[in-house]
C-alpha cells in the first residue's frame, strides 16, 4: 500500500469535492425563473443593468433579528465570485475590483458554469499548496488573518459552500412543491 503524499490536503479536498458535487447536482435542470425567483419583497439578486451587464446586488446590510433575503442567483454569486474567486487574492491572483467582483451571469445555465469554474479554480489553488503549506500561516497576504492557515481558509470555504448550497436547495425544494415558479 502506498502512502499518500498529502493526506491532510487529500482529506480536506475529499470533503470539498463532496460539497461541490452536491451543490452542482442540485442546480442541474434549474430554470431561469427559479434562479431569479424573489420569494419576498426586497430580495438581493442578480440584475441586468441599463448597460446590459448583469451584477449581483450589493451585500445586504445586517439588521439585528432580520437577515436580508437573497435569491438563488445572489447565493450562487456569493459562493462563486464573492467567496471562492475572491479568495484567489490569497493565492497570488490579482484581486478583483469592486465592480468586477459584482459581475455574475443572469441566467441559470451560465451561472452553473461560472460556479463550476470557481470551484475548480479554488480546488487547484488548494492542491498546489501541499500539506506543509496548507497548515502553515497564510502570512501578510491575508491581512488580519495572517496567522490563520490555508486549512482554516479551506474549511471556511467548505462551510460557506455547504451553508449557502443548502439554502439554494431549500429554495429549489419550495419551487418543486409549487411555492415558487414552476418548471417550463
Amino acid at each position: 500500500m502506498s502512502e499518500r503524499q498529502n493526506p491532510v490536503t487529500d482529506g480536506v479536498l475529499m470533503t470539498f469535492d463532496e460539497v461541490r458535487d452536491r451543490v452542482l447536482a442540485r442546480l442541474e435542470g434549474m430554470t431561469d425563473a427559479e434562479y431569479l425567483w424573489e420569494p419576498v419583497p426586497d430580495c438581493r439578486t442578480v440584475r441586468v443593468g441599463a448597460d446590459g451587464v448583469s451584477r449581483a446586488d450589493d451585500r445586504p446590510e445586517e439588521t439585528p433579528g432580520r437577515a436580508p433575503f437573497t435569491t438563488i442567483a445572489w447565493r450562487a454569486w456569493h459562493i462563486g465570485s464573492d467567496c471562492l474567486r475572491g479568495y484567489g487574492r490569497l493565492f497570488g491572483e490579482e484581486p478583483a475590483t469592486d465592480v468586477e467582483q459584482q459581475l455574475w451571469p443572469a441566467t441559470a445555465k451560465e451561472s452553473i458554469a461560472a460556479l463550476a469554474e470557481d470551484f475548480a479554480r479554488f480546488r487547484a489553488h488548494v492542491v498546489s499548496l501541499g500539506d506543509a503549506r496548507l497548515v502553515a500561516p497564510m502570512g501578510p497576504v491575508a491581512g488580519p488573518y495572517a496567522d490563520d492557515s490555508y486549512l482554516s481558509l479551506t474549511t471556511h470555504a467548505i462551510d460557506e459552500c455547504a451553508h449557502h448550497g443548502a439554502e439554494i436547495a431549500l429554495l429549489l425544494d419550495l419551487c418543486a412543491h409549487g411555492l415558487g415558479p414552476g418548471r417550463a
